[in-house]
């Protein structure tokens, strides 16, 4: 996220903030509740290079969230619950779903801990090749590769050549290509073959990185054990869904359900799209996953969830819960679904 666009995020927000409007806004933009998005949850590093500092919160914040949505009077529910208060339609507390994307070895460490003690349900979506070790964690091996090393040297279509990494300016702006690079291939196979070749150039071992970062199968079956926790599904090789066939696409979503439920006795009904913006996931990654059967799918599309969403259960929206931006107001605002109506221009409010 670059510095002028965090800077007018932080400003909207504060805005909205202090200016009360958020405030006004609530019962007309709120909905009935919203489905929040976690991914790291660790302590803050002090590297002055992190690009994906967006996808991390401190074990501190995650407890302060949980304590001021139970102290003004939110429902902390599972995703099952949540589905049945979409669907049965009734009138109800507003509510709150924590979900955690990708399956962390820090999510047991620190997020766990917290999670049990204030007796809060989550749901964690597993990419099952992650479980595996098997997983190549592409944004987080360029985080690396460009962290560790003075310059890069990455031959691709277009462009490529020598790449500085030599101070903290340089490692910003070539991560910013690389990534975009990465995320403009044509397709999955695309951008699995340029992300091997980045780490290779880079000396990042993709095995290994996945290995450190995420929980194997028995720390799952740990968790899973939990009354507390609900496993979804988030594909097998946490693939961008729209950048593969529907036929892959399927198999994807069908065969991390099969996996998960082979390895942990729980077979999935709710899933993530990896990414889940706009160009990862559309209309055809909804319709696969309602014909797979998933009770709910969701989305990284901003938004809270209103009564609508009973009809569109597999493109249900959530709402980020950013490391850059980790404020209790700032989560206030978010909630109130008023940023959401700013971002829409007052249109298609209820629509994932």
């Amino acid at each position: 996220m670059t510095g002028i666009r965090q800077a007018a995020i932080r400003a909207t927000l504060e805005t909205l903030y202090f200016s009360g409007a958020h405030r006004l806004a609530r019962p007309f933009l709120a909905g009935m509740g919203a489905i929040l998005t976690f991914h790291h949850v660790r302590p803050p590093r002090t590297d002055a290079f992190q690009p994906n500092r967006h996808l991390e919160v401190s074990p501190g914040f995650l407890d302060e969230v949980i304590a001021a949505l139970r102290r003004v009077g939110v429902d902390i529910v599972s995703i099952d619950e949540a589905h049945r208060r979409l669907t049965e339609g009734r009138r109800s507390r507003r509510f709150v779903v924590l979900t955690f994307d990708d399956g962390y070895r820090d999510n047991r460490t620190f997020a766990w801990p917290v999670l049990e003690r204030h007796q809060a349900p989550f749901t964690l979506y597993v990419a099952s090749a992650f479980a595996e070790g098997g997983g190549g964690l592409w944004w987080l091996m360029l985080e690396e590769a460009v962290a560790r090393n003075d310059r890069i040297e990455v031959e691709f279509a277009g462009g490529g050549g020598l790449f500085d990494c030599s101070h903290l300016r340089a490692k910003t702006e070539t991560f910013g290509t690389l990534y975009r690079y990465l995320r403009q291939c044509n397709d999955q196979a695309g951008l699995d073959r340029a992300a091997r070749e980045i780490a290779a150039a880079g000396g990042v071992d993709l095995a290994a990185q996945c290995v450190e970062l995420c929980m194997g199968w028995d720390e799952l079956s740990h968790l899973a054990g939990s009354p507390l926790a609900t496993i979804g599904a988030h594909t097998v090789n946490h693939v961008i869904l729209s950048k593969v066939s529907d036929t892959a696409a399927r198999r994807e979503m069908a065969a991390s359900v099969d996996r998960i439920d082979e390895a942990l006795g729980v077979r999935p009904r709710h899933l993530a799209y990896p990414v889940g913006d706009p160009s990862s996931a559309g209309r055809r990654e909804f319709a696969i996953a309602a014909e797979l059967g998933f009770r709910t799918a969701v989305t990284t599309r901003p938004g809270v969830l209103f009564a609508e969403h009973a009809d569109q259960l597999t493109a249900l929206p959530r709402i980020s819960v950013n490391g850059d931006f980790q404020r209790l107001r700032y989560l206030d605002v978010l909630l109130s679904g008023a940023p959401t109506a700013l971002m829409s221009g007052l249109e298609g409010l209820r629509a994932a």
